[in-house]
Protein backbone atom coordinates (compact mmCIF):
# COMPACT_ATOMS: atom_id res chain seq x y z
CA UNK A 1 0.00 0.00 0.00
CA UNK A 2 1.31 3.16 -0.91
CA UNK A 3 2.41 5.22 2.26
CA UNK A 4 4.42 8.44 0.44
CA UNK A 5 4.38 11.83 2.13
CA UNK A 6 1.09 13.96 2.83
CA UNK A 7 2.67 17.40 2.79
CA UNK A 8 0.93 20.50 1.96
CA UNK A 9 1.11 20.28 -1.66
CA UNK A 10 -0.55 16.63 -1.35
CA UNK A 11 1.46 13.88 -1.54
CA UNK A 12 0.25 9.88 -0.85
CA UNK A 13 -0.21 7.78 1.81
CA UNK A 14 -2.10 4.43 2.93
CA UNK A 15 -5.06 4.21 4.08
CA UNK A 16 -7.57 1.52 6.49
CA UNK A 17 -10.91 1.41 8.13
CA UNK A 18 -10.06 -0.07 11.65
CA UNK A 19 -13.23 -0.87 13.49
CA UNK A 20 -15.61 1.00 11.56
CA UNK A 21 -18.01 -0.50 8.98
CA UNK A 22 -16.98 -0.41 5.47
CA UNK A 23 -19.84 1.27 3.83
CA UNK A 24 -20.35 3.91 6.82
CA UNK A 25 -19.98 7.80 6.36
CA UNK A 26 -19.56 10.40 8.90
CA UNK A 27 -17.77 14.15 8.41
CA UNK A 28 -15.19 14.81 10.96
CA UNK A 29 -17.01 17.64 12.60
CA UNK A 30 -19.01 14.10 14.23
CA UNK A 31 -16.02 13.08 15.33
CA UNK A 32 -14.61 15.48 17.73
CA UNK A 33 -15.15 15.88 21.59
CA UNK A 34 -18.26 16.06 23.80
CA UNK A 35 -18.65 16.98 26.85
CA UNK A 36 -21.18 15.48 29.41
CA UNK A 37 -23.60 18.92 29.47
CA UNK A 38 -23.20 18.26 25.93
CA UNK A 39 -25.23 14.82 25.61
CA UNK A 40 -28.17 16.34 27.62
CA UNK A 41 -27.70 19.22 25.47
CA UNK A 42 -28.37 17.21 22.32
CA UNK A 43 -31.60 17.35 21.60
CA UNK A 44 -31.97 13.54 20.42
CA UNK A 45 -35.03 12.23 21.79
CA UNK A 46 -33.70 8.74 21.64
CA UNK A 47 -30.94 9.78 23.34
CA UNK A 48 -33.26 11.31 26.65
CA UNK A 49 -35.14 8.44 26.49
CA UNK A 50 -32.03 6.12 27.26
CA UNK A 51 -30.65 8.95 29.97
CA UNK A 52 -31.94 6.59 32.67
CA UNK A 53 -30.00 3.76 32.00
CA UNK A 54 -26.71 5.53 31.27
CA UNK A 55 -26.49 7.27 34.66
CA UNK A 56 -25.36 3.98 36.03
CA UNK A 57 -22.67 4.11 34.00
CA UNK A 58 -19.47 5.76 33.96
CA UNK A 59 -18.55 8.75 31.87
CA UNK A 60 -16.81 6.74 28.96
CA UNK A 61 -19.40 4.97 28.49
CA UNK A 62 -22.01 8.04 28.44
CA UNK A 63 -19.67 9.28 25.52
CA UNK A 64 -19.27 5.92 23.98
CA UNK A 65 -22.74 5.51 23.60
CA UNK A 66 -23.35 9.30 22.53
CA UNK A 67 -20.97 8.63 19.97
CA UNK A 68 -22.47 5.64 18.51
CA UNK A 69 -25.80 7.28 18.41
CA UNK A 70 -24.53 9.95 16.41
CA UNK A 71 -22.79 7.57 14.13
CA UNK A 72 -25.13 5.60 13.51
CA UNK A 73 -26.81 8.42 12.16
CA UNK A 74 -24.53 8.33 9.55
CA UNK A 75 -24.50 4.56 9.33
CA UNK A 76 -20.92 3.92 10.76
CA UNK A 77 -20.12 1.55 14.00
CA UNK A 78 -17.91 3.12 16.13
CA UNK A 79 -16.14 0.21 18.27
CA UNK A 80 -16.18 -0.31 22.16
CA UNK A 81 -12.19 0.31 21.78
CA UNK A 82 -12.68 3.85 21.18
CA UNK A 83 -14.45 4.34 24.79
CA UNK A 84 -11.28 5.48 26.07
CA UNK A 85 -9.67 7.80 23.46
CA UNK A 86 -13.14 9.57 23.38
CA UNK A 87 -13.35 9.98 27.70
CA UNK A 88 -9.79 11.24 27.07
CA UNK A 89 -10.51 13.81 24.20
CA UNK A 90 -13.40 15.18 25.49
CA UNK A 91 -12.44 15.30 29.31
CA UNK A 92 -9.23 17.29 28.14
CA UNK A 93 -11.11 19.75 25.72
CA UNK A 94 -13.40 21.25 27.58
CA UNK A 95 -13.94 25.03 26.25
CA UNK A 96 -11.52 26.18 22.98
CA UNK A 97 -9.18 28.15 25.69
CA UNK A 98 -7.05 24.54 26.27
CA UNK A 99 -6.86 23.94 22.53
CA UNK A 100 -3.25 25.24 20.85
CA UNK A 101 -3.67 27.42 17.41
CA UNK A 102 -1.43 26.59 14.52
CA UNK A 103 0.85 29.54 14.77
CA UNK A 104 1.15 32.07 11.99
CA UNK A 105 2.04 35.55 10.82
CA UNK A 106 -0.64 37.55 8.92
CA UNK A 107 0.83 39.20 5.38
CA UNK A 108 -2.20 40.65 4.82
CA UNK A 109 -6.01 40.88 5.13
CA UNK A 110 -8.50 41.93 1.52
CA UNK A 111 -11.69 43.13 1.91
CA UNK A 112 -14.53 44.44 0.13
CA UNK A 113 -17.14 46.99 1.07
CA UNK A 114 -16.31 45.93 4.99
CA UNK A 115 -16.38 42.25 4.21
CA UNK A 116 -13.25 40.08 4.77
CA UNK A 117 -12.63 38.66 1.47
CA UNK A 118 -9.72 36.65 2.34
CA UNK A 119 -6.83 36.11 4.28
CA UNK A 120 -2.81 35.89 3.33
CA UNK A 121 -0.96 34.11 6.13
CA UNK A 122 2.83 32.59 6.81
CA UNK A 123 3.07 29.64 8.11
CA UNK A 124 6.31 27.85 9.38
CA UNK A 125 7.90 24.27 8.75
CA UNK A 126 6.45 22.17 11.33
CA UNK A 127 5.93 18.17 12.04
CA UNK A 128 2.51 17.20 11.32
CA UNK A 129 1.33 13.41 11.80
CA UNK A 130 -1.20 12.12 8.90
CA UNK A 131 -3.15 9.71 7.23
CA UNK A 132 -4.85 9.62 3.57
CA UNK A 133 -7.25 7.66 2.58
CA UNK A 134 -8.55 5.81 -0.73
CA UNK A 135 -12.36 5.76 0.14
CA UNK A 136 -15.74 6.02 -2.21
CA UNK A 137 -16.42 8.95 -0.39
CA UNK A 138 -15.01 11.92 1.24
CA UNK A 139 -17.19 11.19 4.19
CA UNK A 140 -15.59 7.87 4.95
CA UNK A 141 -12.05 9.01 4.41
CA UNK A 142 -12.14 11.90 6.84
CA UNK A 143 -14.18 9.49 9.37
CA UNK A 144 -11.63 6.75 9.00
CA UNK A 145 -8.49 8.83 8.99
CA UNK A 146 -9.96 11.37 11.68
CA UNK A 147 -10.20 8.03 13.92
CA UNK A 148 -7.18 6.93 13.76
CA UNK A 149 -5.22 10.28 14.03
CA UNK A 150 -7.71 10.55 17.34
CA UNK A 151 -6.07 6.89 18.55
CA UNK A 152 -2.92 8.47 18.00
CA UNK A 153 -3.17 11.55 19.95
CA UNK A 154 -4.78 10.01 22.76
CA UNK A 155 -2.03 7.38 24.27
CA UNK A 156 -1.34 5.09 20.98
CA UNK A 157 2.26 7.24 20.66
CA UNK A 158 5.69 6.10 21.88
CA UNK A 159 4.76 8.32 24.79
CA UNK A 160 2.15 6.60 25.64
CA UNK A 161 0.13 10.33 26.90
CA UNK A 162 -2.29 11.97 25.65
CA UNK A 163 -0.54 14.92 23.19
CA UNK A 164 -2.83 17.47 22.94
CA UNK A 165 -5.38 19.03 21.01
CA UNK A 166 -4.57 21.37 18.15
CA UNK A 167 -6.49 23.53 15.71
CA UNK A 168 -7.41 23.05 12.78
CA UNK A 169 -7.71 20.00 12.10
CA UNK A 170 -6.91 19.74 8.37
CA UNK A 171 -8.26 17.59 5.20
CA UNK A 172 -6.00 18.03 2.39
CA UNK A 173 -8.42 17.07 -0.90
CA UNK A 174 -7.61 16.79 -4.86
CA UNK A 175 -9.41 17.95 -7.35
CA UNK A 176 -9.53 17.84 -11.32
CA UNK A 177 -8.40 20.83 -13.50
CA UNK A 178 -11.65 22.05 -13.45
CA UNK A 179 -12.03 21.97 -9.62
CA UNK A 180 -15.79 19.83 -10.33
CA UNK A 181 -14.85 16.01 -8.84
CA UNK A 182 -12.95 15.95 -5.34
CA UNK A 183 -10.61 12.81 -5.85
CA UNK A 184 -10.76 9.66 -3.53
CA UNK A 185 -7.64 10.21 -2.05
CA UNK A 186 -7.96 11.98 1.01
CA UNK A 187 -5.47 13.52 3.49
CA UNK A 188 -6.37 14.15 7.43
CA UNK A 189 -3.39 15.76 9.44
CA UNK A 190 -3.22 17.10 12.84
CA UNK A 191 -0.08 19.38 13.93
CA UNK A 192 1.80 18.60 17.22
CA UNK A 193 1.40 20.93 19.59
CA UNK A 194 4.78 22.83 20.37
CA UNK A 195 6.18 21.32 23.32
CA UNK A 196 6.21 17.71 20.92
CA UNK A 197 7.66 19.22 18.09
CA UNK A 198 11.06 18.64 18.60
CA UNK A 199 11.16 15.42 19.18
CA UNK A 200 7.29 14.10 17.73
CA UNK A 201 6.13 10.90 19.45
CA UNK A 202 6.16 8.25 17.02
CA UNK A 203 2.65 6.81 15.81
CA UNK A 204 1.89 2.82 16.85
CA UNK A 205 -0.31 2.65 13.57
CA UNK A 206 1.89 2.37 10.91
CA UNK A 207 0.08 4.33 8.52
CA UNK A 208 -0.09 7.20 10.63
CA UNK A 209 3.12 9.35 9.21
CA UNK A 210 5.06 12.20 10.89
CA UNK A 211 5.91 14.49 8.14
CA UNK A 212 7.62 17.90 8.49
CA UNK A 213 5.90 20.35 6.48
CA UNK A 214 8.03 23.36 4.92
CA UNK A 215 6.64 26.55 5.29
CA UNK A 216 4.47 27.66 3.10
CA UNK A 217 2.09 31.00 2.30
CA UNK A 218 -1.36 30.01 2.30
CA UNK A 219 -4.64 32.27 1.21
CA UNK A 220 -7.87 31.81 3.47
CA UNK A 221 -11.24 31.82 3.72
CA UNK A 222 -13.43 30.86 6.63
CA UNK A 223 -17.05 29.92 5.66
CA UNK A 224 -19.36 27.87 8.26
CA UNK A 225 -21.65 24.87 7.81
CA UNK A 226 -20.86 21.09 6.95
CA UNK A 227 -18.14 20.17 5.09
CA UNK A 228 -18.73 17.70 2.09
CA UNK A 229 -18.03 17.33 -1.70
CA UNK A 230 -20.14 20.31 -2.70
CA UNK A 231 -19.63 22.91 0.06
CA UNK A 232 -15.79 21.97 -0.44
CA UNK A 233 -15.88 22.67 -4.38
CA UNK A 234 -18.41 25.12 -4.08
CA UNK A 235 -15.65 27.00 -1.97
CA UNK A 236 -12.94 26.29 -3.81
CA UNK A 237 -14.21 28.01 -6.84
CA UNK A 238 -15.72 31.22 -4.91
CA UNK A 239 -11.93 31.65 -3.37
CA UNK A 240 -10.51 31.38 -6.70
CA UNK A 241 -12.92 34.28 -8.41
CA UNK A 242 -11.52 36.23 -5.42
CA UNK A 243 -8.08 35.78 -5.62
CA UNK A 244 -6.42 38.64 -7.98
CA UNK A 245 -3.97 36.24 -9.22
CA UNK A 246 -5.26 32.51 -8.73
CA UNK A 247 -2.67 31.20 -11.03
CA UNK A 248 -0.27 31.78 -8.15
CA UNK A 249 -1.26 29.18 -5.91
CA UNK A 250 -1.26 25.17 -6.28
CA UNK A 251 -4.36 23.83 -9.08
CA UNK A 252 -5.23 21.04 -7.93
CA UNK A 253 -4.56 19.98 -4.34
CA UNK A 254 -6.12 22.31 -1.40
CA UNK A 255 -6.82 22.23 2.66
CA UNK A 256 -10.24 22.13 4.34
CA UNK A 257 -9.59 23.68 8.08
CA UNK A 258 -12.13 22.75 11.08
CA UNK A 259 -12.02 24.79 13.86
CA UNK A 260 -15.21 23.97 16.21
CA UNK A 261 -16.97 21.87 18.06
CA UNK A 262 -20.38 19.80 16.09
CA UNK A 263 -22.56 20.97 19.13
CA UNK A 264 -22.00 24.69 17.99
CA UNK A 265 -24.70 26.02 15.65
CA UNK A 266 -22.19 27.61 13.37
CA UNK A 267 -19.07 25.46 12.22
CA UNK A 268 -16.61 27.51 11.45
CA UNK A 269 -13.82 26.30 8.18
CA UNK A 270 -11.92 27.73 6.23
CA UNK A 271 -10.64 27.07 2.63
CA UNK A 272 -6.57 27.36 2.27
CA UNK A 273 -4.69 28.01 -1.11
CA UNK A 274 -1.29 27.08 -1.18
CA UNK A 275 1.19 29.50 -2.79
CA UNK A 276 3.45 27.62 -5.44
CA UNK A 277 6.96 27.80 -4.12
Amino acid sequence: MDRGGCQMSGGGGGGGNDAIDQHGMITLEDLESFSEEQLSDSGNGSLEEEAETMEAEDGSDRLLHYWQEVARGHQVEVSPDMAEPIQQLSSNNQGRSQREHIPFTLLMRKEKCGEQLYEKRHYEKGHWACITLHEDTYEQSICYGFMRIMRYICQQNSLGDYLGMTLPIVTIVRTDENHSVIMQDVTVAYYLPIEHQAQPPQPYDNEIIIEVWPAATVYTRGFTGPTNEVTIINQINTMAELLDSPGVCVNDSFIVAGYTNPAHSHRQNEIWFLERH
